[in-house]
């Protein structure tokens, strides 16, 4: 039976990040890559603290439950070849055919355009539209880590052991989180962490694609829920005014704890009150992906050009801001998927698929 509370976590969480790189791009904390922002102070940044920790953890972590799903249906060569199309096609292929608009916004923004002769503008600036495709590459290079595990771990002993991990194994799961936060971060990019978002991506595999542990979690949500209220509003407040995405912050015991209770939180409270669908929830779990994969280049061009021309009361730029964010960009992933080669090398799907 379908887990539908996976399918509304992610595309919950997409509409959460369209919301999160709005106020990212107005923020005023230092953060690289934004378009400047208001006068200080600007209280409406906590909202970036209160969800950077954890919504992207989150999201490694439903993935790693859905390749466990997906694997038991799929061979490693149809699960690869399935995962290359989906992922590879769109953060290589799609940065040629459109992401290439968010690194020229990137380099306009940046006022580096101008120093690159016209010869070489094109190459910089699909190299420079990355942008949030750094899930989408980390997720793929997992999966390919993941079928090498899984050859050597042959009698799947890891998933087993996984089913044993009780209430307090469950809570006890932040130390190796906050360990795993420590490695493997990628110098000044700091997305690309790859030693947590790996952990958490195998413990959605190995431990919480288990029935019976997602039941644990369900059963401890309201008090998980709590908690994670709790701790967000402290360490927001314990952290405020610095740069969430500095290494000193996302390496702190206090962030790792607080993602870890939020992901359980949201996890328990998801499968006791999402596992449903609807028309419009059934709409999203297919289009969430594409929509993410677009939606950069309307919340940057819409930030940066009502930031730079628009004279409004701030509120006002940030209520039009996210309006376009979450109006054009499943808008501009209904076109695209219209279009063959579009749809192709942007969303990496096939003709006849969705």
């Amino acid at each position: 039976m379908r887990k539908y509370y996976l399918d509304n976590i992610r595309w919950i969480t997409v509409l959460l990040v369209l919301v999160y790189h709005v106020f990212y791009l107005f923020n005023g904390v230092g953060v690289l890559g934004g378009v400047g922002g208001f006068s200080q102070p600007q209280y409406q940044d906590a909202f970036l603290y209160f969800v950077y920790p954890w919504f992207m953890v989150l999201l490694f972590v439903v993935s790693g439950i859905s390749s466990r799903y997906a694997l038991q249906t799929r061979t490693d060569k149809q699960f690869i070849k399935a995962r290359t199309l989906k992922l590879l096609v769109p953060s290589t292929l799609g940065l040629l055919a459109f992401q290439w608009i968010v690194g020229w916004l990137n380099l306009k923004i940046g006022g580096a355009l101008a120093l690159i002769p016209p010869i070489l503008r094109y190459p910089i600036m699909a190299m420079s539209g990355v942008g949030p495709l750094w899930f989408i590459q980390m997720l793929w290079l997992f999966s390919l880590l993941l079928l090498l595990i899984r050859r050597m771990d042959k009698g799947d002993a890891l998933y087993r052991l996984g089913g044993k991990c009780g209430t307090l194994c469950l809570l006890l799961l932040f130390l190796p989180i906050w360990g795993a936060a420590q490695i493997l971060n990628a110098p000044v990019i700091t997305t690309y962490r790859f030693g947590i978002y790996f952990l958490a991506f195998l413990l959605g595999y190995f431990v919480f694609s288990h029935d019976e542990v997602m039941e644990r979690v369900e059963k401890i949500r309201i008090p998980a829920l709590v908690s994670a209220i709790v701790l967000g509003i402290a360490y927001t407040w314990y952290f405020f005014g610095t740069n969430y995405s500095d290494a000193a912050c996302l390496k702190h015991l206090f962030t790792n704890l607080y993602l870890w209770i939020a992901v359980l939180a949201i996890l328990g409270c998801a499968k006791a009150w999402l596992n449903r669908t609807s028309p419009f929830m059934s709409y999203m779990a297919k289009a969430s992906f594409g929509i993410y994969i677009v939606h950069y280049a309307v919340v940057l061009s819409a930030c940066y050009f009502l930031k730079t021309y628009a004279t409004l009361p701030t509120a006002v730029i940030y209520l039009v801001a996210l309006a376009a964010v979450l109006i054009l960009s499943p808008a501009l992933y209904e076109v695209i998927r219209r279009i063959p080669i579009l749809r192709f090398c942007v969303l990496g799907v096939k003709k006849g698929s969705r």
